[in-house]
């Protein structure tokens, strides 16, 4: 016999509990995640709300098929083996173009039913409805095989679910336009650091390919008269070419997207130190004890800050080596970019209006609720150290 007190149960109204679990889904719609994560939590979140079996999320494109789909309760190799991603038709279509949820008894006898894959896991009564941003239809959420027992030919979602379940779809809009409003802005600040890096790229390169020609010129001048000098010239040449080849390849490993989606911070972390080891006459290394994955936002913005201060060190310093630490520190995990080289007065560099990118670093760790810290002394090397907490 199902719980009377359930949220299914009180006459409409979610029970104490009922209001805590409402409580915590929402919280956790809230937090700025990305688009997948958000819907990842939306359903979860359903499912464990309602008790149901199974539950989807499915937003759609343009072209009659859905942009991303998002289930709980079918494991991973059960999703493998359903196939591709569902079309919108039958009973999945009907909450895209209909504003009214749909309850059923058993959607299998519905006239709208078209049947699933061999691999689909069965299911009987079923919960949809729209999620609507205004007048909009952004996706839609599924509950099938409600935990309860069922008289013969009735659906185990009630009224009640319905409305919790509006609720959650009221909500869940909120979080799915907030989490693309977020997505926007990630891509304009990385388009934003892409123009930076590529006037910087302009600027240093364009000074190097200057100093190369003035240079060949004079070695092309002096060839006759003087074989010695034209011999030390090309020398300059050579030097100047590798360097300028040394900007070029640092600057397109800053310029390629962070593959922290598919790879994690560590990985693309590491990745990056062993290009630019490879790239730079000063040793780079890279370390990492126990960190897990953390929130997208402090990902990125530990990436970011790692590629500002290898970027100083490697082409201000003078060092010879420049080590990367990435710990884990209680929940969240502390980034460390440590030289050998010439350092500097960080009071004096802030006086002179030079910063050294460290009021970007300091945004970037403010803008995740972490912190940065400098340590500097002139002939002594420079640190820097970010911390962020754990999501």
């Amino acid at each position: 016999m199902t719980d009377p007190t359930s949220p299914a149960r009180t006459g409409g109204r979610p029970s104490g509990a009922g209001l805590l679990a409402v409580s915590s889904a929402l919280l956790a719609m809230s937090r700025p995640l990305e688009v997948r994560d958000v819907l990842k939590t939306i359903v979860a979140s359903a499912r464990e709300l309602l008790d149901a079996e199974y539950a989807a999320l499915g937003v759609p494109d343009d072209h009659g098929g859905f942009a991303q789909f998002v289930v709980d309760g079918v494991s991973d190799a059960q999703w493998k083996a359903i196939g591709p991603l569902p079309r919108q038709h039958g009973i999945l279509a009907a909450m895209l173009h209909d504003d009214h949820p749909q309850r059923l008894a058993d959607v299998r006898d519905d006239p709208r039913f078209g049947g699933w894959p061999d691999a689909h896991p069965e299911m009987s009564d079923f919960l949809g409805l729209p999620i609507r941003d205004g007048d909009r239809t952004i996706g839609a959420l599924y509950l099938a095989n409600k935990r309860c027992p069922k008289p013969e030919g009735s659906c185990g979602f009630t009224e009640a679910d319905e409305e919790l379940l509006s609720i959650l779809a009221q909500h869940a809009a909120i979080a799915l336009t907030n989490a693309r409003l977020y997505e926007r802005s990630r891509e304009l600040t990385i388009a934003e650091e892409r123009s930076r890096l590529a006037h910087e790229l302009h600027d240093a390169v364009s000074q190097k390919l200057f100093s190369l020609r003035l240079t060949a010129q004079a070695a092309t001048a002096l060839v006759d008269r003087d074989p010695h000098r034209a011999k030390e010239e090309l020398h300059q040449v050579a030097a100047l070419a590798a360097e300028a080849a040394e900007e070029l390849r640092a600057a397109v490993v800053e310029l390629r997207p962070a593959a922290l989606d598919e790879d994690g911070l560590v990985a693309t972390l590491r990745t990056q130190v062993q290009v630019l080891d490879r790239a730079h006459a000063a040793r780079v290394t890279f370390t990492s004890t126990g960190v897990r994955a953390l929130p997208a936002a402090q990902e990125e913005a530990l990436l970011r800050v790692a590629q500002e201060a290898l970027h100083n060190a490697l082409r201000h310093s003078g060092g010879a080596h420049v080590d990367v630490a990435l710990e884990k520190k209680g929940s969240g995990a502390v980034l460390t970019v440590g030289d050998d080289g010439s350092g500097f007065d960080p009071d004096a560099t802030r006086e002179a209006g030079r910063h050294l990118g460290l009021v970007s670093m300091r945004d970037r760790a403010g803008g995740v609720g972490g912190r940065l810290t400098v340590h500097a002394e002139p002939g002594r090397g420079t640190t820097i150290e970010m911390e962020v907490p754990g999501g």
